[in-house]
This record gives C-alpha cells, structure tokens and sequence, in this order.
C-alpha cells in the first residue's frame, strides 16, 4: 500500500480532539481546561468532540459514540490534526467502525500515544496514512512548563508545515516519571538527568512503526495490525507494568519470530516499572528474553508515558543511531 501523508499544521488551524477509551475530560477537568488553555494560548483553534466532559463507567461512552465521535472529526473538512484526549484501554473497539474511505480522501494528522497505538497502527494499516505516535491533549499538555514546552517543541517540530527531511529528533536534558495529583498539581514534576542506553553500535535504517508493547496484544493477528517485517525499526513502549507481566510481553513477540526480523528496536522509557524486587530494568528482562540479540536497541527513548514526549511519525523510514544515540527521520512525513 502506498505511504498516505497529511498535511502539515499552519497558523489558526484546528486541532479536534476526542476520547477513545477513559474518560479524561470528565474525571479530570481541571487539568483538561489548563491543557487546552495552553494551546489555545499558542494559537491553535481546538474543537471538541461529541464525547467531551462525558463518562461511561470505564469509557467515554459506549463502542459506537466513541466511533462516531471520532469520524465526524475525520470528516470535518475544518479540523487538520485529530489528538486523543488520552488512552485507555479499549480504542481497538473502534476499529471496524471508522471510516477509512473519508481519511483517504481527506488525509490529516491523527495523534496520541498509548491505548491510542491501536488506533495509529490500524489506520495506518487500513489506508497507508502516516500517524504520529506523540503527545495527547490532556495527559501531555495539562502538564506544567518546563516539560509541556518541550513536549510542544517536538510537537511542532514535526507537525507543523514545513517540517522537512531530513530531521534529527534531539534528546532531553532531563525527564520526569514523578507521578502528582492531576486536579491539584500546583507544582512542576521533579526532573532527573537524561541517559540513553545503546546495546549494540552504529547505523540502522529501516521502517519506523510500533507503539505502546501492552496494546499491540489487542490488534495482534488482526488486519489492523500492520505486520512487522524485515529491516524494521520497531518502537516499544510501556507504562505502569511489572517485570512478569513485562516478560510474557517480550516473550510473546518472540516466540512471534519478532526478533528474528527487525533490524533495530526503540525501546521507550517505562514510567514506574515494578521490577518485583529484581532490580532488573526492561531492557535487562528484553536481553534474556532475547538473548544475544541480533539486532542494535536504543533504550530509554523519549516516547513513552513520562515528561517531556517527542513526537514520532509511524510509517517512515528513519535511522537509528547506536554511537550517536539519536533517531533521524529519512522520508519525508508531511505532504
């Protein structure tokens, strides 16, 4: 299938919005309006979605609210970036309802990371469209500076127009897991100094796609699920685990002979990993799941559930390097 790319973003265009899965906009209201005040600030127009302030139990509402919340922005000819509020658990139950035909006609930005990997690999698989795995509107720009603004740097970088290849993503100084009350956050996260791990040396290069390890497992085996293959650069990354669950995760990827095709793998940093005692960090459980791996890993990436986010468009080509410790996009992402 060929490579779908939107358009980028220009100045006063409009960033809708929607709730996938949980309901962040209902239970956490105070950080949802410090987040769109934030952008709205930076002169982005933002339009809500149908489910906005509304809950369901577990969900934002019920499998075909969500569904349609979601294609009336796909449909709008006024909204040029679509962003999840957050994630969840359960975006992959919108799948076989969207309307793929309008997002071919009409290709636009669609954004979030998380739960929301369901959604990004399966369009992409679906219609070729470029996603991006990258900030969302509540959990990531409700944050406060210093983070949010470099978490919108990157943003930015690669989402508005002009956006060219090709583009070195840049490595934080520093970065946060620490984990506030979102309604009464009053203070900005405290921040520890930034460490890459490289197992492995020099270039890879090959095609960037993945997302959060955890939500694959709800599109795995399905036609949304756009098959790893040879050479690819995957991109893992996970949140709140521990180390058993975390083993079983790697392990069913190999035993899927995942590793036996990739050429290099991202694996992002994991906020508040409960390493059970151990210890052991993902990357240790990744090695002896593994073995001797066949393939260079860049560890402790910036695209994860902690502060500040970078912004990765899926489908493109890229190169990983192991010496510099840095990702370079090759192809272009934006028409």
């Amino acid at each position: 299938m060929a490579l779908l790319k939107p358009a980028g973003l220009k100045p006063g265009d409009t960033i809708g919005f929607f709730s996938p899965s949980s309901a962040a906009t209902a239970w956490a209201p105070n950080r949802f309006e410090r987040a769109k005040a934030y952008l709205e600030d930076r002169g982005f127009k933002l339009k809500a979605g149908s489910l906005t302030g509304a809950q369901d139990h577990w969900r934002s509402g019920s499998i075909a609210a969500r569904a349609e919340e979601l294609n009336a922005l796909i449909r709008d000819p006024q909204v040029r970036a679509i962003m999840s509020v957050i994630g969840g658990n359960n975006s992959n139950s919108l799948l076989p309802y969207l309307d793929y035909e309008a997002l071919q006609r009409d290709p636009k930005i669609l954004i979030g990371y998380s739960d929301v990997t369901a959604l990004l690999l399966g369009i992409h698989a679906k219609t070729g469209l470029v996603t991006f795995y990258g900030p969302a509107l509540v959990a990531s720009f409700g944050e406060l500076p210093p983070l949010v603004d470099e978490t919108l740097a990157s943003f930015k970088q690669i989402c508005l127009a002009g956006a060219k290849a090709p583009h070195v993503l840049p490595t934080p100084t520093h970065w946060s897991e620490e984990r506030l009350d979102w309604e009464h956050q009053t203070r900005a996260k405290q921040c520890q100094p930034n460490r890459l791990i490289s197992v492995g040396s020099g270039k890879v290069r090959g095609r960037l796609i993945g997302g959060n390890l955890n939500t694959l497992y709800g599109i795995w085996g399905s036609p949304y699920m756009p098959p790893i293959e040879a050479g690819d650069i995957l991109l893992l990354e996970d949140s709140l685990l521990s180390a058993e669950t975390l083993e079983r995760s790697f392990a069913h990827l190999k035993l899927c002979g995942v590793f036996e095709r990739i050429g290099g793998l991202i694996l992002g940093k994991h906020e508040l990993f409960n390493a059970q005692g151990s210890g052991k960090r993902p990357l240790d459980i990744l090695l002896e799941v593994v073995g001797e791996p066949g393939f260079p890993i860049l560890a402790e990436y910036d695209c994860a559930h902690t502060h500040p986010m970078l912004t990765l468009p899926l489908g493109i080509q890229a190169e990983l390097d192991l010496d510099g410790q840095h990702l370079t996009l090759l192809e272009s992402w934006l028409r």
